[in-house]
């Protein structure tokens, strides 16, 4: 069941949800949702320099190059982020004045 409204949009900002917590492994990270007790794993260390940008960046695009995503592999990341959304550990955040997009 999804608790975002919106679908999942790679030119707006996201975060990782603040009832996640986010730990490090060596195969990627361990995410736990306080709020459902939910598990669940990233199996990238890619993927989680992608979350851990995400609250860094302007969108989601971003995110993607800043974390050094290759071109190439940007749709099966996105991929992973959608699904990330849909579960809730992933939500759009607030933009403060001034870091509108133009």
């Amino acid at each position: 069941m999804s608790t975002e409204t919106t679908p999942f949009d790679p030119a707006r900002p996201y975060a990782l949800a603040a009832s996640v917590s986010l730990r490090p492994e060596k195969f990627g990270a361990l995410l736990y949702d306080f709020g459902t007790r939910r598990l669940s794993f990233l199996k990238s260390p890619l993927l989680v320099s992608v979350v851990r940008e995400l609250a860094h960046q302007p969108d989601v695009t971003a995110a993607l190059a800043t974390a050094g995503v290759p071109a190439a592999e940007h749709d099966r990341y996105l991929r992973a982020l959608a699904g990330l959304s849909e579960a809730g550990t992933i939500r759009l955040r607030a933009v403060e004045r001034g870091q509108e997009r133009s």
